[in-house]
């Protein structure tokens, strides 16, 4: 039995933006797979701003809605970091697609509102992540395409039923593609988790600064890709809480 036999929990974000310093969370999914099956718990968060009409296109959420049924956003946080921060403490990995930014929203979010990060719940870095994102770009690199969470679902035939975009359904078509990577890569199946970590770790490493020299010869202008995984190091310090 290895780690893809679970336990594993599917973290998935909706938010007002892709800024992860200044957006906000409005739906959150955490989707626990074990022996026992699959397990959704789902949070509607009233964020406190306007939803701009281009992430409700997204997902779905107005501003309205958010307000009349969404709850308060710091209660929810504390919720969903009090679950995230146990389940790893207890060794059961996070599975996000695209982590860095699920994983660096809600760091913000949480200090926003005075709340502690994973991290300082912890008392360590966020470990063991898995994001099959990092995964498939250094499995099959030269892949041409893109690799949203839809393209992914299409190459392992992991059908989504068009309804992505709903942080639910987005974490388990997550895990449903987490698991085909590993049919399809064995040899990531029998990595210890903390060898998992590391190794997502050097390979999105890879990625980015391949991808920020491809940026540089193009002329491109901008921060381009974060060299660090899952999480910025150090991160952001703000309003007197450690992160």
């Amino acid at each position: 039995m290895n780690w893809i036999d679970g336990p594993m929990l599917g973290f998935d974000t909706e938010t007002t933006g892709v800024d992860v310093d200044s957006d906000r969370i409005v739906t959150a999914a955490l989707v626990r797979r074990d022996a026992t099956g699959t397990h959704v718990r789902t949070w509607l968060l009233d964020p406190g701003v306007d939803i701009p009409e281009g992430a409700t296109a997204i997902h779905g959420i107005t501003t309205e809605h958010a307000r009349t049924h969404g709850e308060p956003a710091a209660v929810a946080l504390e919720e969903i970091a009090t679950v995230l921060a146990e389940s790893i403490a207890a060794g059961v990995p996070v599975v996000a697609f695209n982590a860095t930014f699920d994983l660096c929203i809600l760091a913000a979010d949480l200090r926003r509102h005075g709340l502690a990060t994973l991290s300082k719940r912890l008392g360590r870095e966020v470990v063991p992540v898995i994001d099959p994102l990092v995964l498939d770009r250094s499995e099959d690199r030269y892949r041409s395409g893109k690799r949203k969470l839809v393209d992914l679902c299409s190459i392992y035939q992991i059908a989504d039923g068009g309804r992505l975009h709903t942080a639910d359904v987005d974490v388990i078509a997550t895990l449903d593609v987490l698991t085909a990577i590993v049919d399809r890569y064995p040899h990531l199946g029998v990595l210890e988790l903390s060898g998992l970590h590391a190794y997502q770790v050097t390979a999105h490493r890879a990625w980015a600064e391949g991808f920020n020299a491809w940026r540089t010869r193009k002329g491109l202008t901008g921060p381009g890709a974060e060299l660090t995984w899952p999480l910025r190091r150090p991160e952001p310090a703000a309003a007197g809480v450690a992160g």
